[in-house]
């Protein structure tokens, strides 16, 4: 191994996910720089890495990223991992990266798994653009919206019900996915428009939400009404459903100007 800084990723939730070369990396380094080093001490017990250990979080990056750039300066051997997943995507890393690139310091990559991509891809929404934006903040939502193409979220579960009723007030008419435990045994996707998912059981675990690309433009209350009269004739229940896909709208919703309207069959 060269001397540098190695950015390891590491399993999001399987350790199968862990690969031989991440498992080298991390045998042979003179020090792996670690978010959280109790949650690292797990992972290295079970493949057996002795390497030494130093704390590198949001919280000390300004004391530790300047000794460890003094430390790679000497030719050490450092990697940096982070608890989950990729350094430097919504956890530490970047940092020592911009670092070690404006001393001239080699930084080399070792692959591992993406909660965000791992997410976009289970979503079965379109990936050929998509924004991350890392974990959810309510009060970007309103400029988050002006962003026309699929965008991805980090959530906690203890949030995520009023995550769920925020999207549904700001963007009720693009589908989510909710996205939870990947990688792990109770791995599950939830996709709906956001009112329908307001009364699911609020989901457990780390959770990724996928919101869908908004419609090619916002259909009209006129364009509504039309659909409504078209359908009309089904039961309210069908109604609603052929309504709720053809306008982009929520089966709630939809539902709702078919009663409004008054003439459905029930």
């Amino acid at each position: 191994m060269q001397s540098g800084l190695y950015i390891v990723g590491t399993p999001i939730g399987n350790l199968s996910d862990m690969s031989p070369r991440a498992i080298d990396v991390l045998r042979n380094v003179d020090l792996i720089a670690a978010e959280d080093t109790r949650v690292f001490a797990r992972l290295a017990s079970h493949f057996d890495i002795k390497a030494p250990r130093v704390s590198c979080h949001e919280h000390n990056e300004r004391d530790v990223v300047p000794e460890l750039i003094e430390k790679l300066h000497a030719g050490a051997k450092i990697a940096a991992v982070s608890d989950a997943g990729m350094p430097g995507i919504s956890d530490p890393g970047f940092r020592l990266v911009r670092a070690a690139r404006a001393e001239h310091i080699p930084v080399y990559v070792i692959p591992g798994p993406v909660a965000a991509i791992s997410g976009l891809v289970l979503s079965g929404f379109p990936t050929d653009r998509f924004t991350f934006c890392g974990f959810f903040d309510e009060k970007k939502l309103h400029d988050d919206n002006k962003i026309r193409h699929t965008i991805i979220y980090y959530e906690s579960p203890n949030r995520i019900m009023a995550t769920i009723a925020a999207l549904a007030r700001v963007m009720p008419e693009r589908q989510i996915a909710i996205v939870r435990e990947i990688t792990k045994i109770h791995e599950e996707t939830i996709i709906g428009y956001p009112a329908d998912l307001m009364h699911i059981q609020p989901p457990r675990g780390e959770i990724v939400i996928v919101v869908a690309p908004a419609p090619e433009r916002k259909i009209s209350d006129a364009e509504i009404s039309e659909i409504v009269n078209d359908v009309v004739a089904s039961s309210t229940k069908s109604a609603a459903e052929t309504l709720a896909r053809r306008a982009g709208i929520s089966k709630k919703e939809a539902y709702r100007r078919m009663l409004d309207k008054g003439g459905a069959n029930d």
